[in-house]
């Protein structure tokens, strides 16, 4: 009897190992076997997370019409119920994209655009290819003179393995390095805004993958060696690095702008296209969050008073989370923030050029 149960628990943790893995394929070293294993605990982790705090993942929405809100990627998914939400606050909001038609007809299908008291335009933007990064603020700058709320949503995950026009790894610049280039282009019009009662704030939108995440400095681009799982959770312990720091330097510069990161939750999105889970779509519709419950957190991070003034945070189901080691040494995120710079040829952060 007993070895009739263990052959079944095998065969059913051996089932759930197969439709949940990173990738389509199996891992071919022990390396490959030991970054799924990580995955799987901080996705099983993740998953009983989110059903504990499902009473306190919840936002309050409340009308901010003078508010101007920029957000990447709001067509689908989770960035398409953040965009129904903010226009909901009746802000103006803002939504690059690769294709602002269709989505603006995506948008159309969930918000009534005649009658909402928001605002909606969507632009051109391709995150990830820092030419159109540029061009993109550089509109944004010619429009507005304020910035309210920049929230950075565009990626992907678990891609097969490309390099961009501009000679990095897709997940790389797509996840991080084009987000952190309009940060820095967009910091003039978010200090702008930005007030002591009501700072601007910045809402990097990340993932509980940064936990089993690794900054390679000496292949960034996983050149010598790729794994689709390695790129993404670096691109995501990135994000969270940069924005533990980047709070450091607004608060010595006394600038009312405050820079959060945030895990939505495990969502069922298209976002996860590249893994296995594709095969058993049922399975993610049962366990994971919907893309509107995926869309509170980073609401909340954008909105809520319960946090304003404080920066550098990293929530999960609307409260704080558990961040990297890494995350917390300052010389860690500070080395990380001068080493994007230097890719990018910053000179001096923030200024706009």
């Amino acid at each position: 009897m007993f070895l009739i149960l263990f052959t079944l628990l095998f065969v059913l943790l051996g089932c759930a190992f197969w439709f949940t893995k990173t990738t389509k394929e199996m891992p071919k070293t022990w390396y490959e076997w030991k970054t799924e294993f990580r995955y799987q605990y901080i996705g099983m982790t993740s998953l009983f997370d989110d059903f504990k705090c499902r009473s306190v993942d919840r936002i309050e929405l409340y009308k901010q019409p003078n508010r101007i809100a920029v957000i990447t990627g709001g067509n689908r998914g989770i960035g398409l119920r953040i965009v129904e939400k903010l226009l909901a606050c009746d802000m103006t909001v803002v939504v690059g994209v690769r294709n602002p038609k269709s989505a603006e007809e995506a948008i159309s299908k969930i918000v009534d655009l005649k009658s909402t008291n928001g605002k909606l335009l969507c632009e051109e933007l391709d995150v990830g290819s820092l030419k159109s990064v540029r061009a993109f603020a550089q509109k944004l700058k010619s429009k507005y003179e304020k910035i309210d709320i920049l929230i950075n949503n565009a990626g992907i995950m678990f891609a097969p393995y490309k390099i961009t026009d501009d000679g990095y790894e897709s997940h790389f610049v797509v996840n991080y390095l084009g987000h952190f280039l309009l940060q820095h282009l967009l910091m003039p019009l978010l200090k702008a805004a930005g007030t002591e009662e009501k700072r601007a704030r910045i809402v990097n939108v990340s993932s509980c993958a940064h936990l089993v995440g690794r900054i390679n400095y000496k292949d960034i681009n996983g050149e010598k060696y790729y794994s689709p799982g390695d790129a993404y959770s670096q691109s995501k312990l990135s994000q969270i690095l940069s924005t533990r720091h980047l709070q450091k330097v607004l608060d010595e510069e006394n600038a009312y702008v405050q820079v959060l990161a945030v895990h939505p939750g495990v969502v069922d999105t298209e976002l996860f296209e590249h893994s296995a889970t594709t095969a058993v779509p049922w399975f993610n519709k049962l366990l994971f969050k919907t893309p509107e419950q995926g869309s509170r957190t980073p609401v909340y991070a954008a909105i809520s008073p319960r946090i304003e003034g404080q920066g550098g945070l990293y929530l999960s189901n609307c409260r704080k989370g558990s961040v990297h080691p890494h995350v917390l040494k300052a010389d860690k995120c500070e080395r990380f923030f001068k080493f994007t710079c230097d890719l990018l040829k910053i000179e001096q952060f923030g200024l706009g050029q």
